[in-house]
């Protein structure tokens, strides 16, 4: 388990690093919607991506805590970590559930930047948060699984190398369980030459509120070698579980981050601004709402350490990941409105970066699960309700 003093070594370090990426680098980039290549070769460099890999892979050997406290400290100095977080919560699927000839081939050259695990491809036009309703199929034929389908809101395939590929390879009407019948891919997206995309692969990208790089990605006929099936044909769903709960965890530390962020960027400008003679922090108005935001801030840190705590451990952590990145998200929303309210006008000012923060945290109302399906799961798992769905 990673102490305190680690734990402080480890933000000082990730608030060095983002220093050198400041304001204006994310301005830029978000007026061309342009992939953050600069900030993701330096995350690489410093071993931060490389977080979950064991040392054995040439990764840092850390844990889901070690790994929430790099990402929350992105945030909180400003950067976002939406363009690499996938390489960290991926990792879950190929180190519990890869062979030792799949973690040899591809987790050295990831945790060295060699090749990029950015893409996640999960979900699907028609079947949304309904995974085990999706319809991309892989059929065996040799050697190699053939792939045709589509998924959306991949976020970052352009700017990836592998993508971790959830298709079904048994038909609903064939299963016996509904959680069966889905398989986990690791999928080249480019092995053509020149790295030109793997053939029956097309990218298009979707232009959001965000500049989140995300997309939609069509297969036809896209071979993929049966050596890259990661675990047993069929129980994909339940490996890419546990993935799902370091997702949520680390999702939600990138909300403390962003909470904090605005947090100190209110609480700072309402101590600075003067109108009618005075400062405006001492308003209950102006002052209520941001200490709210820090009191949710506070207990969402609570859960999101519990969370990653468990997870580490081995321990079951859905209920805790789910709270987590639920509680995570409202604090940073909170926080957000709160800033935008105390710098009025001014919040909307492209150089004051409150609102590209704002637009960036608005996702995770609905993303990477919405809130009401936390609900509907708290409800029915934790609570023993009917099920709502």
């Amino acid at each position: 388990m990673t102490n305190e003093d680690e734990l402080s070594a480890i933000r000082s370090s990730v608030a060095a690093l983002c220093a050198r990426f400041p304001g204006e680098y994310w301005r830029a980039l978000d007026r061309e919607r342009a992939y953050p290549t600069l900030f993701v070769e330096a995350m690489t460099r410093e071993g931060f991506l490389g977080a979950l890999i064991p040392e054995a892979f040439g990764g840092s050997g850390l844990g889901l805590v070690a790994a929430t406290a790099i990402l929350q400290e992105v945030h909180r100095s400003g950067c976002n970590a939406g363009a690499c977080h996938a390489q960290m919560y991926t990792m879950g699927t190929i180190l519990k559930h890869g062979t030792d000839d799949q973690k040899a081939r591809w987790l050295p050259k990831i945790a060295s930047g060699e090749i990029r695990l950015q893409a996640f491809g999960v979900t699907e036009p028609t079947s949304g948060s309904e995974t085990l309703a999706l319809s991309t199929i892989a059929v065996r034929e040799g050697d190699d699984y053939v792939v045709n389908g589509q998924k959306i809101w991949t976020s970052r395939a352009e700017h990836s190398d592998f993508m971790i590929l959830l298709a079904r390879t048994t038909p609903r009407d064939q299963i016996k369980s509904r959680m069966d019948g889905l398989s986990v891919f690791m999928l080249d997206m480019r092995a053509g030459a020149d790295g030109a995309l793997t053939p029956g692969l097309t990218i298009r990208p979707i232009r959001t509120m965000m500049n989140h790089a995300t997309t939609e990605v069509f297969f036809d006929n896209v071979r993929v070698p049966a050596a890259n099936l990661i675990g047993e044909e069929g129980k994909g769903f339940r490996y890419i579980l546990d993935g799902m709960n370091a997702e949520r965890t680390l999702i939600a530390a990138e909300c403390l981050g962003d909470a904090k962020w605005f947090i100190e960027k209110a609480s700072a400008y309402a101590g600075e601004r003067k109108v009618f003679g005075r400062p405006i922090g001492e308003n209950q108005g102006v002052q209520f709402p941001i200490a709210r935001a820090y009191a949710q801030f506070r207990a969402a840190a609570l859960m999101v350490e519990r969370a990653a705590e468990r997870f580490d451990a081995g321990l079951s952590a859905g209920e805790e990941a789910n709270i987590a990145k639920l509680l995570a998200s409202e604090a940073s929303w909170a926080a957000a409105e709160a800033c935008v309210q105390t710098h009025g006008g001014f919040a909307f000012a492209e150089e004051f970066d409150i609102e590209r923060k704002f637009r960036e945290t608005r996702l995770y109302q609905v993303a990477p699960i919405s809130t009401n399906l936390i609900l509907a799961f708290l409800a029915q798992n934790a609570l023993g309700m009917p099920k709502s769905y």
